[in-house]
């Protein structure tokens, strides 16, 4: 690996980065995570019998707030004015349970894989929170960059 850190000042002290002269473009990110649980707890969610509520839709929710609140919670992240957050869950019986999909999209000059990666996370935090009375041993995993694109570091796709 050849790139140095951008985050790190020239005594190693943390920094943030100056985006100033970079280009506007339009950025794209796409992160995952997996919320395993035993069958019974995934079809509880699916039938919308949890105690609390909605779970898929409060996640969905919260994972986009969370996209928002990127810079608030990860020290050197630029607040961004995110031109669209999406998140996506659905069953994956081979767990069994949820897969997340959390999208964010900018025109800006720095990229917004932070802000997905947070979505996903908060998304699945969410899920177990939400159903954790029924099922302590939920396994959040697999929280991941999948895609991004735009900005001057070109694209990037997980596996290839």
């Amino acid at each position: 690996m050849t790139a140095a850190l951008t985050h790190l000042g020239a005594q190693g002290e943390a920094n943030m980065v100056d985006v100033g002269d970079k280009a506007e473009t339009t950025r794209t990110a796409v992160a995952e995570g997996f919320v395993s649980m035993r069958l019974e707890t995934l079809e509880m969610i699916l039938a919308g019998d949890a105690k609390k509520g909605d779970v898929l839709g409060t996640a969905r929710i919260a994972g986009i707030m969370a996209a928002k609140k990127a810079h608030e919670l990860i020290p050197l992240c630029h607040p961004l004015l995110l031109t669209k957050v999406s998140v996506d869950i659905e069953p994956d019986q081979s767990l069994p349970g949820l897969k997340v999909t959390a999208l964010a999209r900018v025109t800006g000059k720095t990229g917004v894989e932070m802000e997905a990666l947070t979505a996903a996370s908060v998304a699945c935090l969410t899920i177990y929170d939400m159903a954790k009375a029924v099922d302590r041993a939920m396994v959040i995993s697999g929280i991941r960059l999948v895609e991004k694109t735009g900005g001057k570091s070109g694209d990037y796709k997980a596996g290839s």
